[in-house]
């Protein structure tokens, strides 16, 4: 069964005014479009046709073969786990839970904001960066254009997109002004606290 373009778990205004709805027409429902249509393309036909997406992109993670199938993989799972990142009126201090977490791995909030802020703004051209729990720590991982801790095995908590086509519309070149707006309006703890607990 072909793979489908997921909603957005939230009207395309929700994020203003710090991301656009502009934005989300062309991230959305032109970026992330273009990865489901390419990745359906690229496994019509084969073995790969039935399976998840995650067992495609572990599957085709490190395999120059499969470099194509791999890059639109996961950008698609990718890019499904940012939007539940953000919600309207994010932001702002974490759950107790998170919190304890953020202070015994990181040494605070405040260090946890500044590493991770370092990761997004220090990620060379296209990427991401990363929340992770890698066994019983927590770590921040950063990953050029398409990749993703779960080729990895490592489990995401959370993600923030650093390609271009997240923040040229709203941002221009100012990714630290975006990087900033996401920690303090959007970033959805409650998703967070979610992933820890699955």
């Amino acid at each position: 069964m072909a793979f489908l373009l997921p909603e957005l778990p939230y009207p395309k205004d929700a994020l203003e005014p710090y991301i656009s709805s502009r934005t989300l027409d062309f991230h959305h429902g032109k970026h992330h479009n273009a990865y489901v249509t390419n990745l359906n393309k690229l496994i019509e036909g084969t073995e790969l046709e039935k399976e998840s997406l995650e067992d495609i992109i572990k599957y085709s993670f490190g395999n120059p073969e499969k470099t194509g199938i791999f890059n639109n993989a996961a950008q698609v799972w990718n890019h499904t786990f940012y939007w539940y990142c953000m919600k309207k009126h994010g932001g702002g201090a974490p759950p107790k839970k998170i919190l304890q977490l953020l202070e015994k791995n990181f040494g605070g909030f405040d260090q946890f904001k500044n590493a991770f802020k370092t990761a997004a703004s220090t990620q060379f051209g296209s990427g991401w960066a990363w929340l992770v729990k890698d066994n019983d720590k927590l770590d921040i991982m950063k990953t050029a254009n398409a990749g993703t801790p779960i080729a990895q095995g490592i489990k995401p908590l959370l993600t923030i997109d650093v390609w271009e086509h997240a923040y040229y519309l709203d941002f221009q070149n100012r990714r630290p002004d975006y990087i900033d707006n996401f920690i303090q309006f959007l970033l959805n703890w409650d998703f967070v606290l979610k992933n820890l607990q699955e």
